[in-house]
């Protein structure tokens, strides 16, 4: 797998994102909202407002932030470590999605329905049983009900969700958006003041350069300021080999073909780097995060395939865009034919896999192993 290069400052030296023409309007409506959540997480830490605990044991991924984190990878990578010892649950929101409440994700589901990440974990792991529900507590105890129920769940995109109990809390901060540099909505993007950060047990930079060194962890170290029982890791994002979605044909190197990318992702600079340097001429779609692919958008992605110029022409799109891709109506069988999916995946940095996967077993010694899958 290939890393992709870093294209951002070590931010610990770059100047903070809210610094930008607007914020002085906009600093006290941050202050309002700001004392809001703050009101809101000592009403959780003084038993005003419940915390329940699950009949299974939770492990929580979140952020403080609004955007892309790289949650959705890093829940994919805890399944690859965990799913061998213990009998796994994931539970989403469902971000995006048309229905409410509880339901059970097939592989067969459309997005629309379930919601394009956890119908991408879904896809990615069939054995795993993946839900949705807006109150995670329901959630959780309608899982515990099903045939198979988890010995451990994984909570997708929950951290602000404190009505739930978790036994191991770990937060996601990005390394170009790092959490102490940033502010409160609608100043900045966090959707809680920094202090949240302290509720967590592990605490993952992610996103960072493959070149990052010791020098620079520590300095990210010093900025996060991390309790002496809040472990810190790093990791980057990788680039797998590309394959296509509707069809079964082999896939050739990119380098000299025009190449149309279509995303519907918070951050899609890194991918199309990524693809440039792999010798690809890149024209771009980009649509909002977690965007519902009309038949008009269809229409529009054929057009530009069509005027893409060559004979050897590709489509390329995120896993988490193929989930919402692969029912949609009105693609030409050109498109079809010719549409690849760009796997993301996670890898932990200055050799600390193993220690993290230590880390996270001691802190969930008490959860039974599998007897069987």
């Amino acid at each position: 797998m290939q890393t992709p290069p870093s294209t951002t400052p070590l931010h610990p030296i770059a100047a903070p994102f809210f610094q930008k023409r607007g914020y002085g309007m906009l600093a006290p409506l941050a202050a309002i909202y700001g004392g809001v959540m703050t009101l809101r997480n000592k009403a959780f830490d003084c038993g005003l407002l419940p915390t329940k605990k699950a009949d299974v044991s939770v492990i929580s991924v979140g952020n403080l932030a609004v955007g892309g984190t790289g949650k959705t990878p890093h829940v994919d990578y805890l399944i690859r470590l965990l799913q061998p010892a213990f009998r796994l649950g994931v539970l989403s929101r469902g971000y995006g999605r048309t229905t409410r409440g509880f339901r059970l994700v097939s592989a067969e589901e459309d997005a629309a329905l379930v919601g394009d990440e956890p119908l991408q974990l879904k896809l990615h792991h069939p054995d795993v049983v993946v839900a949705v529900d807006e109150n995670r507590v329901n959630g959780a105890a309608r899982l515990q009900k099903t045939d198979r129920p988890p010995q451990l769940l994984l909570l997708d995109d929950a951290y602000q969700h404190r009505y739930i109990f978790r036994d191991v809390n770990i937060l996601l901060t990005d390394y170009s958006r790092l959490y102490p540099l940033d502010r409160v909505l609608p100043a900045g993007r966090l959707r809680e003041p920094i202090s949240g950060s302290r509720r967590s047990d592990m605490i993952i930079v992610t996103k960072c350069p493959d070149s990052l060194t010791v020098a620079q962890a520590d300095t990210i170290r010093t900025l996060l300021s991390p309790r002496p029982e809040q472990s810190l890791y790093f990791t980057t994002m990788t680039y797998g080999a590309p394959y296509a979605l509707f069809t079964e044909q082999a896939v050739p190197s990119l380098t000299d073909k025009a190449l149309l990318v279509v995303s519907g992702i918070a951050h899609p600079a890194p991918l199309l780097h990524h693809l440039s340097a792999q010798g690809a001429q890149v024209k771009s779609l980009n649509y909002p995060d977690h965007h519902r692919f009309s038949v008009r958008d269809a229409e529009h992605i054929n057009r530009a395939f069509e005027d893409l110029p060559g004979k050897e022409k590709w489509a390329i799109t995120t896993e988490k865009d193929a989930a919402r891709l692969r029912h949609l109506r009105g693609l030409s069988d050109e498109i079809r034919n010719h549409l690849l999916v760009q796997p993301i995946t996670v890898r932990f940095l200055l050799e600390k896999e193993e220690a993290f996967a230590q880390d996270l077993r001691k802190r969930l010694r008490n959860v039974r192993p599998a007897t069987k899958h």
